[in-house]
């Protein structure tokens, strides 16, 4: 019961990640900056509070140590959270909701596994609050405005750890090995390997690309090829001009193509001189829809006038030196597909098989 309990509040915090962006978006349109921050700073209160508070109430037992590691894991989230706060008061909000979410994720995941009393029930619940962590990225990245990356799936593990720590704490097992015994064996490299495929399929979808060179342009990153690319503008001009993305529908899956032409356009956007004049080239050459055709982004298009772009061409001296665009907002990692799912999968098979060749 403890396993099917935790793993319903799992799938739920997956499938409730689109309507996140939608309830964000209503609570800033109905409240002020203030009060938007105020209201998860007060739920978080509440929450860690209340967690602290039982935990005072039913701690009996080495008081000393465990109030001790409840002392240690308050301390590292709350380290955490002034450390990945950013100048955003509105931001750092959701991101402390997100602290308690995996907390409260890892603690049922513990509590499922706690009668095993072996090092199962040290590692598995991080696993799999680690792999819920990765399916709510994941489908993040496939909803417009959400934003899902390896870097936030990271991120998560010092909640998820801080979280089990507390757990541990909380309610310490009656008995411990650190061996995993023959029962915990099968399932120990069973989830060991799902999660590691599940991780796998994230970077595979996410960040596995390909680096671009462009004759007179320079190279960039990019999760298409050049041939993929131009295949992609010419169906986008097509049939975005019946029926451009002028609305953003944030329960739709997100234009991949439009999202990267965006990259290009802020960055475009954000420089000046020579940066400015190469980003702008690669939009003209590859994200022409981008440019021209209204989208949700940006509803009067994003070229430029033929006076801003002939004025900075001609303060530009002519520079044949290699340049590469940073556009991309989060890393590209340059393997191949077809060396990268070979490898994953062999070791996900040696995860699988590994508690079995260790047992003595």
């Amino acid at each position: 019961m403890a396993f099917l309990i935790a793993s319903i509040a799992s799938i739920v915090v997956v499938l409730v990640s689109p309507f996140m962006g939608q309830l964000q978006a209503f609570l800033r349109r109905s409240l002020t900056t203030e009060n938007y921050v105020l209201l998860f700073g007060a739920s978080l209160m509440v929450a860690v509070g209340g967690a602290t508070l039982y935990a005072f109430l039913r701690v009996r037992e080495r008081r000393l140590l465990r109030f001790g590691a409840l002392a240690v894991a308050l301390a590292a989230g709350g380290g955490y959270l002034w450390s990945v706060s950013t100048p955003w008061p509105e931001v750092n909000a959701v991101e402390r909701v997100h602290f308690v979410e995996y907390g409260l994720i890892v603690f049922l995941y513990y509590r499922a596994w706690r009668p095993a009393g072996d090092l199962s029930i040290l590692i598995l619940p991080v696993l799999l609050a680690f792999m819920v962590g990765t399916l709510d990225e994941w489908l993040q990245w496939f909803i417009p405005v959400r934003v899902g990356e390896l870097h936030d799936v990271l991120l998560n593990l010092v909640s998820i750890v801080c979280g089990l720590v507390f757990a541990v704490a909380l309610q310490p097992p009656s008995s411990f090995t650190w061996l995993l015994k023959p029962e915990s064996r099968m399932r120990f490299g069973v989830i060991s390997a799902g999660v590691w495929l599940v991780c796998a399929g994230f970077v595979s979808a996410v960040h596995l690309g390909h680096e671009n060179e462009v004759d007179g342009i320079g190279r960039f990153l990019s999760r298409h090829t050049v041939t993929e690319l131009d295949a992609l503008q010419a169906h986008r001009a097509e049939s975005w001009k019946a029926s451009p993305p002028t609305t953003l529908r944030r329960l739709s899956q997100e234009d991949q193509y439009l999202d990267e032409g965006i990259w290009h356009v802020r960055r475009r956007n954000q420089t000046d001189g020579e940066e400015a004049w190469r980003e702008n080239l690669i939009l003209e050459r590859l994200f022409a829809p981008v440019l021209d055709i209204p989208t949700y982004a940006s509803p009067n298009g994003n070229r430029w006038a033929a006076e801003q772009r002939a004025n900075l061409e001609a303060r530009l001296e002519a520079n044949a030196a290699p340049w590469v665009s940073r556009a991309n907002p989060y890393p590209i990692i340059l393997w191949p597909k077809r060396y990268f799912w070979p490898v994953a999968i062999t070791m996900a098979l040696l995860l699988a098989a590994l508690p079995f060749a260790i047992r003595r």
